[in-house]
């Protein structure tokens, strides 16, 4: 998919180029026929001149030159004012030249007109709603896509685009309805997703306190698929009622499914919730107990994932346990032969603290010849975007739990 996606991004000017030739074919052989009225020379010159126009247009795209296209298309629209794709292919060239103001004044006159399909007038409240929507006007674009909706409801790129919009300025309430209603006119399964964003709305009212709440929306989350996500609050929801084994429970679970969750699950129960500070106070004291829980697990599974090891080692280094922490790295860089870099570093940062300096610089010497410096923690396994903070929803391509993960040097 992320092949076809780049391959179009770049040939994105000659795949428009062919469509439009492909519509200039079309309005020809439909104007034939119902420009009766007029006489055939004067047909003739209108479609000799519009062709040009189109030709000219044409190779503007190809070349990379949207401003020339523009004018060409200006003058297919003076030459003929009936033909609507043209003014669809007119406003969607400014709207990709950013010149948003001019695609919403082209989309508006369309819909106003009296003499054009409902078909076409449905396409260019579409179009409109695209244009609010490129053009950062969030509320003018949702009531414009909602319009559509009102007129056909089985609009899947209308709904996708308000699901996006909506997780964007986290309407968790509003994402969770459209999901719902994409569900039904899609072939993708939603589940996950809405899984995701119910733990989003769930985790806003446990850092507000609310947890009776948070737990209804957790337990709906957990109906729809057990996400990742859906899991790490639960253990934080656990804690917080001082139900310390069955946050255990849940911990060794996800830790043994998906070990290389371990750090990231961490960063998270480390979050902090508003609400009464002994309650808060009580948390945290109870996560210490989970810590202990985590560090002391010597399940065979477990030791052989490098992300639970370093999620270990780090606790540790926290926890100013040089010893323990160096006796874990030294066992698994002597039992595993492909060592990571971040491995490496963090082993010679203990060696350095325990004073331990030939054998920190012979390691030092070892790491460097085929060392590569990380940029960021977290990047997106569909898009590449890269980032340090947590992320569910990537912000870039805005898919759901495609996160993955560095060990910064």
């Amino acid at each position: 998919m992320e092949i076809y996606l780049q391959w179009l991004q770049n040939n994105l000017l000659t795949v428009v180029a062919v469509v439009f030739t492909v519509i200039l074919g079309y309005h020809y052989l439909i104007e034939k026929d119902t420009g009766a009225k007029l006489s055939k020379r004067y047909r003739n010159s209108i479609y000799e001149a519009q062709s040009k126009v189109f030709l000219n247009a044409t190779q503007y795209l190809i070349s990379g030159n949207r401003d020339l296209a523009i004018k060409e298309f200006l003058s297919a629209v003076d030459i003929n004012r009936e033909t609507i794709e043209t003014y669809f292919a007119l406003g969607g060239l400014f709207r990709s030249n950013g010149e948003i103001e001019k695609a919403i004044s082209i989309h508006r006159s369309l819909i106003a007109r009296e003499n054009i399909s409902e078909s076409h007038r449905l396409r260019a409240l579409t179009e409109l709603a695209i244009d609010f929507d490129k053009g950062g006007f969030v509320d003018k674009a949702i009531e414009t896509y909602k319009d559509v909706l009102k007129i056909n409801r089985d609009q899947f790129q209308v709904i996708t685009a308000l699901c996006r919009i909506y997780e964007d300025i986290g309407d968790w309430d509003s994402a969770y309805n459209y999901r719902i209603m994409l569900s039904k006119v899609g072939h993708e399964n939603q589940s996950e997703t809405i899984s995701h964003i119910l733990v989003q709305k769930a985790k806003g009212q446990f850092e507000n306190g609310q947890i009776g709440k948070c737990e209804e929306d957790l337990e709906d989350a957990f109906r729809f698929a057990p996400s990742v996500s859906a899991k790490i609050l639960k253990i934080r929801v656990l804690l917080s009622e001082g139900n310390v084994d069955e946050a255990k429970f849940y911990l060794l679970e996800l830790l043994k499914e998906q070990p290389m969750y371990a750090s990231f699950a961490f960063e998270s129960l480390e979050e902090g919730f508003k609400g009464d500070e002994n309650v808060k106070e009580m948390y945290f004291q109870r996560l210490k107990i989970l810590t202990e829980y985590f560090l002391g697990l010597n399940d065979d599974d477990l030791t052989k994932s490098e992300s639970v090891v370093l999620t270990k080692v780090r606790l540790l280094k926290r926890k100013q346990d040089f010893e323990k922490a160096y006796e874990l790295l030294k066992t698994w860089i002597e039992n595993d032969g492909h060592q990571s870099e971040v491995l490496k570093s963090e082993y010679i940062k203990i060696l350095i603290e325990m004073k331990m300096n030939d054998e920190a610089v012979a390691q030092t010497k070892q790491m460097l010849n085929n060392m590569h410096q990380t940029l960021t923690k977290h990047y997106c396994k569909e898009c590449g975007y890269n980032s340090d903070d947590i992320f569910w929803r990537c912000p870039q391509c805005h898919e759901w739990e495609t996160i993955q993960f560095r060990w910064k040097v």
